[in-house]
């Protein structure tokens, strides 16, 4: 019987030393560049192709992700400026971008939290492979968030954001 795998990872976004200082605002136009430039935020993707945007909410995209480039796939996005995007996958999996503030609500103070819901896993509730499966999605989530918040900080200093 297939699985679902719920997981959520959290990073800092202005660590101590990070330079820039990166501000709420710089990390959303990030999150909002991600939704349509997702292969310059995520390796995995290799392409991606915006079908519909109103611009402000909603954004309509396909990915092709690099270990099988002739799948295509159509996500949903949708943007709840300035606290989440949500990204929907069509077998109704759902990852969300979340930004938060932490007990003093600086931009020392911070968080990245991207939280995953995915849908039918080929592993057994309780079973060693579900064991694999959630140690790999552990460091992709990491890598994921980590990643964000790295790319967004270069693309400040770049001027790209």
């Amino acid at each position: 019987m297939p699985t679902n795998i719920y997981l959520a990872y959290t990073a800092p976004i202005n660590p101590a030393g990070a330079e820039p200082v990166l501000t709420k605002p710089q990390v959303w136009a990030g999150l909002q560049r991600k939704i349509r430039h997702a292969q310059e935020f995520v390796s995995a993707i290799s392409t991606c192709d915006v079908i519909t945007d109103d611009g402000e909410v909603e954004v309509v995209r396909e990915v092709v992700f690099a270990a099988d480039q002739t799948k295509r796939v159509k996500e949903v996005v949708k943007s709840y400026r300035p606290l989440k995007v949500d990204f929907h996958q069509p077998d109704g999996s759902l990852i969300s971008n979340i930004v938060s503030d932490g007990p003093t609500s600086t931009e020392e103070d911070m968080f990245m939290t991207y939280t995953f819901q995915w849908l039918n896993q080929d592993a057994e509730p309780g079973s060693d492979e579900e064991k694999k499966l959630l140690e790999k999605f552990k460091g992709m989530a990491k890598m994921a968030v980590e990643g964000s918040i790295d790319t967004i900080r270069r693309m400040v200093k770049e001027g790209k954001i």
